[in-house]
């Protein structure tokens, strides 16, 4: 690809140093998206460079002196390709911290709708979750009337429900090992259970986790989670104290998830990714992947492949 300079740039002071990320299943959708997205900003005036190869399916376009609206350039140039991107200033892509979600982000369901199935409740718990993921339900409320319609489910479920059902995603432990291995603080927070983050946390890597708790008695759930709730304001809250802890400012950070209880944490941080996420979150974060598994948030911050953790 030719490399393409706006002939305003030399009048931009500071000139301002981006990178579009671009991750595929298929190099194939990958390169051709790049090509496009490069023709879409050296139109608008940006100067493109040659694009730099991270992986198979993933390679970065250094752009200089972009227009005033890059995005839209580069948005249009997708289209409906099957290809998660990322645009993002050049400098301090690499996060300290790393705040993910857990049901349906770091693992493939959602912990709490799979309890219900043991309770023969899971259409009907899985209706109100979906709401309250998608922003229509208040989550603390529903979180206490889902939980509530699981009085007197055996505790036993839950360990039952963690060994048949719950996997990590594909890339997760990937990504999490990777952040841990290069400096990065690696944080599961979760709308969801301690009994569920504590055992994901350990099998991805976390260095952390923080959760809600169910009650127990006489060896059944009460129907009762504990106080306070953990929920969309926890998670902004946890974000903001594990940078203050590493004394990071929230550029620094990179959070994760895919419900409407995960948007304030994306919004604030300094690279905000909606994974397979509901409409309200994918229209608000800095970077979505839909395509691409986990390992997409590596390749936006610059990681190589050759420099991912292996097991």
């Amino acid at each position: 690809m030719p490399l393409a300079v706006g002939p305003a740039i030399s009048q931009m002071r500071p000139v301002m140093e981006l990178v579009l990320t671009l991750v595929s299943p298929d190099p194939a959708e990958a390169a051709a998206a790049a090509d496009r997205a490069a023709s879409a900003l050296a139109a608008a005036g940006a100067g493109v460079k040659a694009p730099i190869p991270l992986g198979a399916g993933a390679l970065d376009v250094p752009v200089i002196g972009a227009p005033a609206d890059p995005r839209a350039a580069v948005e249009a140039a997708m289209g409906l390709a099957p290809v998660d991107w990322a645009l993002q200033a050049a400098a301090g892509r690499r996060k300290r911290l790393l705040v993910a979600d857990m049901d349906s982000t770091i693992i493939n369901v959602e912990c709490l709708d799979e309890l219900a199935d043991f309770a023969g409740l899971k259409a009907e718990i899985s209706a109100i979750t979906e709401r309250a993921m998608r922003g229509e339900l208040q989550f603390e409320g529903a979180l206490r009337e889902r939980v509530g319609m699981l009085r007197g489910l055996a505790v036993t479920a839950l360990q039952q429900a963690y060994d048949e059902r719950v996997r990590l995603n594909p890339g997760a432990r990937t990504m999490v090992r990777t952040m841990a291995a290069h400096g990065a603080r690696c944080a599961l927070v979760s709308g969801g259970f301690t009994f569920f983050t504590s055992r994901v946390a350990e099998a991805a890597g976390f260095h952390l986790n923080r959760a809600n708790t169910l009650i127990e008695a006489d060896g059944k759930l009460t129907g009762e989670v504990g106080d306070p709730i953990l929920g969309k304001e926890a998670k902004l809250a946890a974000l903001k104290e594990e940078a203050a802890n590493l004394d990071v400012p929230l550029s620094a950070t990179l959070a994760v998830g895919d419900g409407a209880n995960d948007l304030a944490m994306i919004e604030a941080s300094g690279l905000g990714v909606a994974y397979r996420a509901k409409p309200i979150v994918a229209a608000q974060a800095h970077a979505k992947v839909d395509h691409a598994d986990l390992t997409a948030l590596l390749y936006f911050q610059g990681y190589r492949a050759d420099e991912f953790a292996a097991d």
